[in-house]
């Protein structure tokens, strides 16, 4: 998980290509404030969990999560959490 602070730095894409050369299968970016980029966190800016899962082809699809939508977690399938409450972690 990486987690947005008033000091947000967004992942580069040489940091995507290696968490796919990993084998990474899901990873998440918390942004309570929602300072991050419009490619992580859409448009208006707002607090958004975005959850990035590897498809076969080996590149991230990008799930924007925001208030009471369910994560939906294939690394951890019986997770019953809503955006909102993943977001709260980071306050």
């Amino acid at each position: 998980m990486t987690l947005a602070t008033d000091r947000f730095t967004q992942p580069t894409p040489l940091s995507f290509e290696d968490y796919a050369l990993l084998g990474i299968p899901e990873y998440w970016i918390a942004d309570h404030q929602g300072l991050g980029g419009e490619f992580f966190i859409g448009r208006p800016k707002q607090p958004t969990l975005t959850v990035c899962v590897l498809s076969e082809e080996g590149r991230y699809e990008r799930q924007m999560l925001r208030g009471d939508q369910p994560i939906v977690s294939a690394v951890f399938p019986t997770l019953n959490l809503t955006a909102a409450t993943g977001l709260g972690a980071g306050q």
